[in-house]
């Protein structure tokens, strides 16, 4: 992967779901290690608002489609929510109105555990919203893995 050819082998797609792994270590150390000092409600509900607003409506849509032709918005909602970027905002606006806490430490466990655990990333809008191999794509991977097998050894 590189800027000319922008997609993961599976080796490079494990390798950035360990490093996401590392990132859920850390914030999972932190978290465990301040557990006393954790407010609950706020560290429930900031895990789970990502999905609420990002995944569950998206997914309720895909799944009650025939087609599994769905609105782009869900897409968007999706990315929007598990974006580090957004995400990042938010704790620094949580900090500005109400203090720093250990509870914001659930923003990163949400995203890097879905990144690490689950392998999920931002979704494009040509692929289906729910992860299925897309035909082209598989074609490509076979193409990409007979190059690599007919390449001489250094």
């Amino acid at each position: 992967m590189d800027a000319r050819n922008t997609f993961d082998t599976p080796v490079t797609h494990r390798l950035i779901r360990a490093e996401y792994a590392v990132g859920l270590a850390v914030a999972a150390g932190f978290f465990l290690a301040h557990l006393s000092e954790v407010r609950w409600l706020p560290a429930v509900a900031l895990f789970l608002y990502i999905d609420l607003i990002g995944y569950i409506p998206g997914a309720i849509a895909y799944h009650r489609s025939r087609d599994k032709k769905i609105s782009k918005v869900y897409y968007v909602l999706y990315n929007t929510m598990h974006s580090l970027a957004t995400q990042t905002v938010v704790a620094l606006v949580w900090i500005w109105l109400a203090g720093a806490e250990w509870a914001l430490l659930a923003l990163p466990l949400h995203l890097f555990g879905d990144r690490a655990l689950f392998g999920n990333f931002l979704k494009p809008f040509a692929l289906d919203f729910e992860p299925v191999a897309h035909p082209a794509f598989q074609r490509f991977r076979s193409e990409y893995a007979g190059r690599l097998d007919a390449r001489p050894a250094p």
